[in-house]
């Protein structure tokens, strides 16, 4: 399959359909990296350079060669204490009180299939689909070794990487620094893309030069946050949608991150991407291990848009699970911004009764339905139903909205835990506080200390006793605020906390998935502020944002859609003017934004008219005929809603025969020009019929000269068109 070892070159290749990955065991036993690129045989050991440079270490047994040097070669694994002065992928406090780390190749095996690992997330693959390379490297001074990872999955040209250090020394060490992927590249000029933002306005995209010192984003808040999100993209400077090199890496983990990019003195670059070294030092006992999360890779030379359809179908087929992976989800209405805190369980029932007419087909009850929750001050942790607001029990609820015709969803926040709640009275030992500090709150709640397995088995038995009373099929799993005050009675070191932290919701998590497979969890944290890799593997979607404004979420699903599937994309229709920027849009706007996303409502139904119920209809009917194009096929980003008039998209089949183009206006000017959006994806000089007008069109000039946007009088138009293969194919 995808994995070679060339014994007499002493290289490693890993192959996909369209790339190759090469590493080689060189004369030290160093483990270099050669060549991530197009698909190439052969060894590339011919990039490696070796010159005499001042002041770059050489290594003992390079004895007077002075060309030799770990500063300036190019490899998989580079650590502190090897003369190599750039940015490292692992610190390491050895049981001396020493930092040095000197890992050298002992052996390797290939074997068939994906390797999983225990307690965290990570892309799946059937034994046919996937091989896994394993390479053990030892420090020999201290007996530590690490064990690198490789997962190899050829049809999608996917490469994941992950490592495991263990203690086999005889003192305990601490990991200060771990980063699983490195990726080290001898020439070229790169771009950084990053995707930065703030609670309501998230994955703004960003792509500044690599230049010579180090690039760095991440995250301190002990999630992946809002600010920055845990993937990144290098691509060569003239790298553009449709052509150019660009490399993409997504962690697969939910917590503090960091990711590094740089240039080297001697022109070369390093991205790197793993654990946030601010509070973070793990220690290991001997014989103990630390299992590092997983970084997905992939490379494309056709452009940033086939790196990501690399990154949509790998995520949306090999890492999300369960029932909705692929499947299209359920139109549903969501009780927030119809009604806040402020409801009864009359009041819920009719809301339920009006969506069931509009031809949705789930009901979320949101926040304030438990303890004496009713409002954002008081209750979290008490996870007990409020049946004296409700008036029935829950069970009796959700019957009478299942025999509406709906399903039933309800949201939770298990992380969080008010001082004002039954819980924390009992508990206060449970929440994350620093001894002799008063702890900060943020959202007047603080966090449960889930790197205690007490606390995530008290708090899983309060949910699950709460949906074993009725069919739920659906979960809001919300996390409303970063982690600060770090420190745990139960830690025999306070730097494992935030780590410990994140194993522990992964524990919670994948229990709740074992126990209820056909419940849909959706993700959320204040919207996207955990959206990554590594909560898709429980949650196969996510609240893109709080930001319900589909002229703000043109940015924000536009960021998203470079490394995200749209099946992962929680958009839903609000009001208008909306609740978080008071814009005014027209109700196709909003429909035509959400249903780029998994599709859904959360406004007030008592408050829109009888024509905007019959465009709510429409707009049902039309997004469950085009669900299936949108959450499984290929997209294409027309056009950069950040910097142009028009915000438009498309989704196109993968046979080619089908297509879906979006658009949304964003600028209206006086005397307006016209703009051409160039329709990407389709069969070479073929015909294809557009649905609402019946006019055919040639697939060629449409990706060449484009498809005017009609120049309508008015601000915020949608427009959708839908192109078909005319049976007579290419002309």
């Amino acid at each position: 399959m995808g994995i070679v070892y060339d014994e007499k070159n002493k290289t490693i290749s890993l192959h996909t359909k369209n790339t190759t990955y090469q590493m080689q065991v060189d004369r030290y036993g160093f483990l270099l990296h050669l060549y991530y690129g197009k698909r190439a045989e052969g060894c590339m050991d011919y990039l490696l350079t070796y010159y005499d440079r001042g002041f770059s270490g050489n290594p003992y047994e390079a004895g007077r060669d002075k060309t030799y040097s770990m500063d300036a070669l190019p490899q998989e694994f580079p650590s502190l204490g090897t003369g190599d002065y750039r940015t490292p992928a692992c610190i390491i406090r050895n049981a001396d009180g020493t930092f040095s780390s000197d890992f050298r190749y002992e052996s390797h095996s290939i074997k068939e299939g994906k390797y999983a690992l225990k307690g965290l997330p990570a892309v799946y693959a059937e034994s046919h689909e996937a091989q896994t390379l394993e390479i053990l490297l030892t420090d020999r001074a201290t007996g530590v070794q690490a064990v690198l990872l490789y997962g190899v999955l050829p049809e999608f040209d996917i490469i994941t990487r992950s490592l495991r250090i263990i203690n086999a020394g005889s003192g305990q060490i601490a990991v200060k620094k771990l980063a699983p992927a490195c990726l080290d590249i001898v020439g070229g000029k790169y771009d950084f893309i990053t995707f930065y933002g703030r609670h309501a306005m998230e994955r703004n995209f960003q792509r500044l030069p690599i230049g010579h010192g180090i690039s760095k984003i991440g995250s301190l808040r002990g999630t992946s946050s809002h600010q920055y999100n845990p993937a990144v993209i290098a691509a060569d400077h003239e790298t553009t949608e449709d052509a150019g090199a660009c490399y993409g890496m997504a962690f697969v983990y939910s917590g503090g991150f960091q990711s590094e990019a740089g240039m080297d003195q001697y022109g070369q670059t390093r991205l790197l991407m793993g654990f946030s070294e601010e509070q973070f030092s793990y220690p290991l006992n001997p014989g103990e291990a630390l299992q590092a999360p997983e970084v997905i890779l992939s490379y494309s030379f056709q452009g940033l848009g086939q790196l990501s359809q690399n990154f949509h179908r790998c995520i949306r087929t090999h890492l999300c699970r369960g029932k909705y992976k692929e499947a299209v989800r359920p139109v549903l209405l969501n009780s927030w911004e119809a009604s806040y805190f402020d409801f009864t369980g009359d009041s819920l029932l009719k809301l339920a009764k009006q969506a069931a007419d509009l031809g949705i087909e789930m009901f979320v009850m949101d926040d304030g339905w438990f303890g004496k929750r009713d409002s954002e001050t008081r209750g979290l942790g008490d996870w007990k139903v409020n049946e004296e607001k409700l008036g029935c029990t829950l069970g009796e609820l959700i019957r009478r909205i299942n025999d509406m015709g709906l399903k039933f969803g309800i949201w939770i926040e298990p992380e969080m835990v008010n001082e004002d709640s039954d819980l924390y009275r009992a508990h206060p030992d449970w929440a994350l506080a620093i001894p002799g500090r008063m702890p900060n709150r943020s959202r007047h709640q603080l966090v449960l200390d889930f790197s205690r397995k007490e606390v995530v088995d008290s708090i899983y038995q309060q949910i699950c006793s709460v949906l074993d009373q009725g069919n739920v099929e659906y979960i809001k799993w919300d996390m409303n605020r970063s982690l600060a005050d770090i420190y745990s009675s139960a830690a025999d070191c306070q730097g494992r906390v935030l780590h410990d932290y994140v194993l522990g919701l992964y524990d919670f998590l994948e229990r709740i998935v074992e126990r209820y497979p056909h419940i849909l969890i959706e993700g959320c944290s204040g919207g996207g502020g955990r959206f990554d890799a590594g909560m898709l593997y429980y949650t196969p979607q996510i609240w893109c944002s709080d930001n319900t404004d589909p002229i703000d979420r043109l940015e924000i699903q536009y960021g998203t859609s470079f490394i995200y599937p749209v099946s992962s994309v929680g958009a839903h229709v609000s009001a208008s003017p909306n609740h978080q920027t008071g814009r005014c849009t027209p109700l196709k706007t909003r429909g035509t934004v959400a249903s780029a996303g998994t599709f859904g409502y959360e406004l007030n139904l008592d408050k829109i008219s009888e024509e905007e119920k019959d465009e709510i209809r429409k707009q049902i009917a039309e997004y469950k005929q085009n669900a299936s194009l949108v959450q499984n096929g290929l997209y294409f980003r027309l056009t950069n809603p950040q910097t142009e008039n028009t915000g438009a998209w498309e989704f196109v089949s993968e046979d080619r025969r089908e297509a879906l183009v979006q658009a949304v206006s964003i600028r209206q000017h006086g005397n307006m020009t016209v703009d051409y959006i160039k329709i990407k994806g389709l069969k070479e000089n073929a015909m294809y019929r557009e649905t609402g007008s019946g006019k055919l069109f040639n697939s060629t000039a449409l990706r060449e000269a484009g498809f005017p946007m009609p120049a309508e009088f008015g601000e915020y138009r949608a427009y959708q068109w839908h192109f078909i293969l005319e049976d007579d194919g290419a002309r």
